[in-house]
């Protein structure tokens, strides 16, 4: 008998692909065929796990929910039988869109994989495992990482955040069961970890009022089996420092650190909610540079938010010039219904001039990233294979992280030993662009 196939969308951050991966589980253990993302779908059923953060990842949601709706009206082969939709956009507009668009089958929440799942025929109820069992997931990134999600939610309320609307309260999982996750991740030939989180920084405190961060990266340097631990979205108010030593006494550790910053003016920082100022933002700063030497710091700052005058922007600019983040990236403010921004402030910077103010923005961090990558010309570097091409094989460093950081293209030769998927090499950097490096083993 010919296994039914799912299609399985998967749109916004990683933490949405460790949901998709758990749904995946579950269908499979009960007979289904699961296409990740397929370029071209050709299954009865399709699922999209939806973003809805900001107003283009909303968008893009949308489109892609109408395409499928669309496949499913017209009727061709291969006929699409059922849509269903789950995920944040699904979370938090379920009531509108269940009246805008008829052609899906069922709407579900960003953590109802079980409720999805339930409605398909023929589906094995043992293998509905509850949502915290997060060891049960088919990995869809290649075999040599993953993302490991240690909390939901968050607590901060930022001006512009539809986050915590979407996740609720910020919520750790248990240390135990994390790191029992991440030694079953090592067991199947996991080498490169890559912790997420909504707030990295508030990783404990729900659970007995103090930081855990510093002790949980302790615990998983000693997971036999993983080479790379990287740190993704932390958060700079109360951000823990006793997670520095951790790094810095790791190699396995990556000196890489994700700390979302968003702006620099002390009337920026206060607009936007983020219980920060210039000068302890700033700080904080020196203090990772000087424990982690050689940290790669990857910031997201935002421009346009209400209330943003010219000279904030100018001195965003100067600010950006003098910290020289190693990765950045950049945003412009979109309002988002039910945010405190949305409530209480006018939307006043025109969009063109948010439009302007971004390019500008990233015209200087392009500027200082060529400058980086440049430095590394004629240096030696350790990196990890991701996959290749006829010409190259494309892999990274420590200081980059899969999907959203540069990569490093090693040349093909004929006369020097294959690279393999999943191993790590060393190689000799021999020419850099903004945001790729090339090399030889």
């Amino acid at each position: 008998m010919k296994q039914p196939t799912i299609d399985i969308v998967t749109l916004g951050c990683s933490k949405n692909l460790v949901d998709t991966e758990r749904l995946m589980f579950m269908l499979e253990a009960s007979g289904y065929k699961c296409e990740h993302n397929p370029a071209h779908p050709r299954g009865e059923t399709a699922i999209i796990n939806t973003c809805g953060f900001i107003g283009d990842a909303k968008e893009e949601s949308i489109n892609t929910i109408l395409a499928f709706a669309q496949r499913k009206t017209e009727g061709k082969a291969p006929k699409l039988k059922r849509l269903y939709v789950m995920g944040c956009l699904s979370e938090r507009y379920m009531k509108e869109l269940t009246a805008e668009i008829k052609e899906v089958d069922g709407w579900f929440g960003k953590f109802d994989y079980t409720g999805i799942a339930a409605l398909l025929p023929n589906l094995k109820t043992e293998n509905l495992c509850p949502a915290e069992d997060s060891r049960r997931r088919k990995l869809t990134t290649p075999r040599h990482y993953a993302y490991l999600k240690i909390s939901e939610g968050c607590n901060r309320m930022c001006s512009y955040c539809a986050i915590p609307l979407i996740t609720g309260r910020h919520t750790s999982r248990p240390m135990d069961e994390i790191v029992d996750e991440a030694k079953w991740l090592a067991s199947k030939g996991v080498k490169e970890l890559n912790v997420i989180a909504q707030d990295l920084s508030s990783y404990g405190t729900d659970l007995c009022h103090r930081h855990l961060l510093p002790e949980l990266v302790e615990r998983l340097a000693g997971v036999e089996g993983i080479s790379w631990i990287r740190l993704h979205y932390a958060y700079p108010t109360d951000f823990p420092d006793e997670l520095l030593d951790v790094m810095a006494r790791h190699s396995n550790v990556c000196k890489y650190l994700d700390i979302a910053l968003q702006h620099c003016t002390d009337n920026m920082l206060g607009l936007m909610r983020r219980h920060i100022t210039r000068a302890e933002q700033d700080s904080l700063i020196r203090r990772i540079r000087d424990k982690v030497p050689g940290i790669c710091l990857r910031t997201t700052l935002m421009v346009g938010h209400p209330g943003e005058t010219e000279q904030d922007f100018e001195e965003l600019l100067q600010w950006v010039r003098r910290m020289r983040f190693e990765r950045m990236g950049a945003f412009a403010y979109s309002e988002e219904e039910g945010t405190y921004a949305q409530r209480h402030y006018k939307d006043n910077v025109p969009e063109q001039v948010k439009q302007e103010r971004l390019g500008r923005l990233m015209e200087v961090q392009q500027e200082i990233a060529y400058e980086m990558m440049q430095a590394q010309t004629g240096t030696t570097a350790k990196v990890i294979i991701d996959s290749e091409d006829s010409a190259y094989y494309i892999g990274r460093t420590e200081y980059d992280s899969p999907e959203v950081d540069c990569e490093v293209l090693i040349k093909k030769d004929p006369g020097k030993p294959k690279c393999r998927k999943g191993e790590f090499y060393n190689v000799h950097i021999t020419r850099a662009e903004a945001f790729d490096l090339y090399a030889t083993l």
